[in-house]
């Protein structure tokens, strides 16, 4: 099977920002995650699925005390049966907290959420949150757990907002002080997190001022401390709304990146992937880091997207036992307005890629809205399913209102 196109959530009140994880022993259970309105007001969207993504059981994460909504959630997986949700939880839209929610079941029930960074009034606040689990075969940090974040501050006043993580060791209840990796007067975007084979961390983000790069720091011993700042690329921020008569949703720049932890030629590779405007429209990029030289490759164009298309919110995860580089975006390409997904496929290092469109229908990105909307979320999301398939969950309005689907292939590609 590939490309088939699966509805996760209900049509009705809007759901947005998905994120999914695989079971990489089981490879059928895959929980998704998304900022869900059902009842009203933002909560944590869980969405369990036991058989590869055919159907899912939708149920809603419940608030730490004193909060009342929540957004910008992830989802990742660790050995055995382990899957953790991030989210950023807040309180009369202040005091915005990062906290993790734990199953060790295969997602069938959940811990009550843990507080990981706090916020504090207009003066803290800790966003655009992320999460990882060290699952590389040869590391010898497996277990590890990475919860990254947009750490906001003096937000009334206008302020700035740095990059942070925090670690969590296997078989640990603690968790460590916050690191702070960027600069202080750096103004940044939501940060991302990935280990290669032998358990070696790159977190990555996008500056926005003072000028637009991508920004990778690393770490070799498990996140204890990190090495000087890597500056991967400049960005050409895409225009926030995109130049499109129609459109007016927000179109943030993040940073994604992904390592090959597989057993193969490409193993130690490390993907860095963003939307730039470089070429007059937005499209997606790469850089690549050869594991023998440590040099970032020149950013290239992945997507063969027509001139004057406009390509966006990418997201990339590479298998860890084949090493295909999986890539998943909007892009509204066949018709100039309503929206489509597609993914970009690598099987040789990144060389090159086969781009496939994987929604079955176009969509509105307005909906059934009579006016442009202001959001659509600020990410979507894919993840390997091994040996050579994939998973990807994107929001769509094909319903007529914000509606979770996923796209599901099995298809190994040669």
């Amino acid at each position: 099977m590939t490309n088939f196109n699966f509805q996760v959530t209900p049509a009705g009140n809007s759901k947005f920002e998905p994120s999914v994880a695989v079971n990489l022993l089981i490879t059928g259970i895959m929980v998704s995650v998304a900022v869900d309105t059902t009842t009203g007001v933002p909560l944590i969207g869980l969405y369990r699925s036991l058989d590869g993504g055919f159907s899912w059981a939708n149920s809603l994460l419940p608030l730490p005390s004193g909060f009342d909504g929540a957004e910008a959630p992830v989802v990742c997986y660790g050995f055995p049966s382990i899957f953790v949700v991030t989210a950023h939880v807040f309180s009369g839209g202040l005091s915005g907290t990062t906290v993790t929610y734990t199953s060790t079941d295969n997602g069938a029930t959940f811990s009550p959420p843990v507080i990981v960074g706090p916020g504090y009034g207009t003066y803290i606040n800790n966003d655009e949150t992320n999460v990882y689990i060290d699952t590389s075969q040869s590391s010898p940090y497996l277990g590890n757990m990475y919860v990254s974040y947009n750490h906001q501050f003096n937000v009334a006043n206008g302020g700035n907002s740095t990059a942070f993580i925090q670690r969590l060791k296997s078989n640990s209840a603690t968790w460590d002080q916050p690191i702070l990796l960027s600069s202080e007067s750096a103004q940044v975007e939501r940060p991302d997190v990935t280990v290669d084979l032998v358990g070696t961390v790159y977190a990555a983000w996008v500056t926005v001022s003072p000028k637009f790069e991508f920004v990778v720091r690393t770490s070799v011993d498990g996140g204890t401390t990190f090495g000087n700042t890597t500056v991967v690329s400049n960005v050409v921020p895409v225009p926030s709304p995109l130049p499109v008569v129609g459109y007016n949703f927000r179109v943030l720049t993040f940073a994604a990146i992904s390592s090959d932890r597989s057993v193969g030629p490409f193993t130690g590779t490390v993907y860095a992937v963003w939307q730039d405007n470089r070429q007059g429209y937005a499209d997606i990029f790469m850089s690549k880091r050869s594991p023998v030289t440590g040099i970032w490759s020149a950013p290239v164009s992945i997507t063969g997207a027509p001139p004057g298309s406009e390509n966006f919110f990418p997201d990339v995860d590479v298998d860890p036992q084949t090493g295909v580089v999986n890539v998943i975006y909007y892009s509204n390409q066949v018709n100039g307005f309503d929206l489509d997904v597609y993914v970009a496929r690598s099987i040789n290092g990144g060389a090159t890629f086969t781009n496939t469109r994987i929604t079955n229908t176009s969509f509105n990105p307005n909906g059934v809205s009579p006016v442009p909307v202001p959001l659509i979320g600020d990410y979507i999301y894919i993840a390997s399913v091994p040996p050579g398939g994939y998973i990807g969950v994107w929001m769509s309005t094909q319903p007529g209102s914000q509606t979770i689907f996923a796209g599901y292939s099995d298809q190994v590609i040669t």
